[in-house]
């Protein structure tokens, strides 16, 4: 019995490490772009330009699988890691400062809904009540709204619960813990639109730290 839990937790640092790997990646693509390097920032453009692609249809989507399948990611997450790859090249950013280090969606979207009020309320709202297939449609959208603002969002924390939000669950054993991320997302939400900032001691942690570079 130890060697088989020794086991399923070995399993499980090997994905989370892939998981870190590749959005470790992603964040390399955006600080290629930024380097002096033409012939790389031009690959690096048009390796972005592959990724927006995934929201354009399945034939399209194919475009991004050699950036995701690089990292093999476990079968049941790969729309997940496809769904992530297409929303970092709709905001590309750097890797966060530590000030941002694990932010949610919530926080993010709460940043912004201080600026820009209603609608972004509205955007937010829709999020976090809708499951399942309609879920990336919504991400994408608050996605979009962040990137016209550059606020910045925390990939390697997104992809951790979206992957708790989206991958199948026929027995409903992962109900209480989507409902635990979604209740995040709404206080994080809340607490960013406070005078005094998004900034808290006590947020936990939400799924596993990113790797160390």
């Amino acid at each position: 019995m130890t060697t088989a839990h020794n086991d399923t937790a070995s399993q499980r640092d090997s994905v989370r490490q892939r998981r870190g790997d590749f959005v470790t990646h992603l964040y390399g693509l955006h600080r290629t772009i930024s380097s002096d390097n033409r012939h790389a920032v031009a690959e690096a453009r048009r390796v972005m330009a592959r990724l927006r692609r995934c929201f354009a249809g399945p034939r399209q989507e194919a475009d991004a699988y050699e950036t995701v399948f690089d990292f093999d990611p476990p079968e049941a997450e790969q729309h997940v890691w496809l769904l992530v790859a297409g929303l970092f090249a709709l905001h590309p950013q750097p890797r966060l400062e530590k000030r941002h280090h694990r932010a949610s969606i919530g926080t993010a979207m709460g940043i912004l809904a201080h600026d820009r009020g209603d609608s972004v309320r509205r955007r937010f709202t829709q999020l976090v009540s809708v499951e399942g297939p309609s879920l990336p449609h919504y991400l994408r959208q608050c996605v979009q709204l962040l990137s016209t603002a550059a606020v910045p969002l925390d990939y390697y924390r997104l992809l951790d619960e979206l992957v708790e939000l989206l991958t199948d669950d026929p027995y409903g054993r992962n109900t209480q813990r989507r409902q635990r991320i979604r209740l995040t997302w709404a206080r994080d939400y809340h607490r960013a639109g406070r005078p005094d900032g998004a900034a808290t001691e006590d947020e936990p942690e939400t799924g596993p730290e990113e790797p160390t570079a």
